[in-house]
């Protein structure tokens, strides 16, 4: 199973970062000298994925421009001899191929996912999500795919969290195969912390199949009105087996303002590296 092609849903409103992302992606919001996308991104190349569609909503304009060439702030730097901030900028518009489709309405991460469907063309992806900063050695999403490439199995990222937060996650259950690793039997879109049947939330990194694609235009909306992927997971749960991979590293929730905050205090300190 070999995955080329990278997801990365960024059409979301982010209300929870209010008033802020108002007028600015929350996808966009700095984390020491960069935005958070960049990070996501640099996740994507490290583990070897050379072609990225990102999904993109209304207001969501400024990641194009990030990652396209500034000709005319390259030809200022280069006249300036501003060398180092020159190299910065260039290096942006050469990261990797990176595509754009958007998201006619707010309808959730699971209706984010199926505008990728034809880009994909039949081949298992991975997923990132554009607000979810994971810093570890080896990059999350790698951890996922040598998973997903050694069992040819789809493969759901999570990490265990404080039972007091899981209604802010969804939760899986299933077997234990070994210290990190579950196969999957269900799962449960933010349940409350006395319904919830244990703490392993699901993060933004995903590796996933093709056979998604038709479970997301089967299931009715769930939560909030919203095409859930987790509903959708469950399904695909029911026709093969699917594994859950704890992610080693340490992960900022940048749709918090919490998390947003303790990932520049924190990352401040490595002068803003992944590692």
């Amino acid at each position: 199973m070999k995955i080329r092609k990278a997801v990365i849903p960024a059409a979301g409103l982010g209300t929870r970062m209010l008033p802020i992302t108002k007028s600015m992606p929350k996808e966009m919001l700095p984390i020491v000298n960069k935005p958070v996308i960049h990070y996501v991104v640099e996740e994507a190349i490290r583990a070897g994925i050379d072609d990225i569609l990102i999904i993109t909503g209304k207001g969501k304009r400024a990641i194009e421009d990030y990652f396209d060439r500034s000709f005319e702030l390259e030809y200022y730097l280069r006249e300036r001899g501003k060398v180092n901030e020159l190299r910065q900028v260039e290096e942006i518009g050469e990261m990797v191929d990176i595509y754009y489709v958007r998201q006619k309405k707010p309808l959730g991460l699971g209706d984010a996912i199926l505008y990728a469907e034809k880009h994909v063309n039949e081949e298992p992806f991975a997923v990132l999500l554009g607000d979810d900063l994971i810093v570890s050695e080896k990059p999350g999403i790698q951890q996922l795919i040598e998973v997903a490439q050694c069992y040819s199995s789809p493969v759901i990222g999570v990490e265990k969290v404080p039972r007091e937060l899981v209604d802010r996650y969804g939760v899986i259950s299933g077997t234990e195969l070994d210290r990190e690793l579950y196969e999957v039997h269900n799962l449960v879109e933010k349940p409350s912390p006395q319904e919830a049947p244990n703490n392993i939330a699901i993060v933004g990194r995903y590796v996933l199949t093709p056979e998604i694609f038709d479970i997301l235009k089967e299931i009715p909306p769930g939560k909030g009105g919203e095409v859930q992927l987790t509903d959708a997971l469950r399904e695909l749960a029911k026709r093969r087996k699917i594994l859950a991979k704890l992610i080693s590293g340490k992960r900022y929730d940048i749709g918090t303002f919490e998390g947003w905050l303790r990932a520049n205090i924190e990352l401040s300190k490595n002068g803003g590296g992944l590692r």
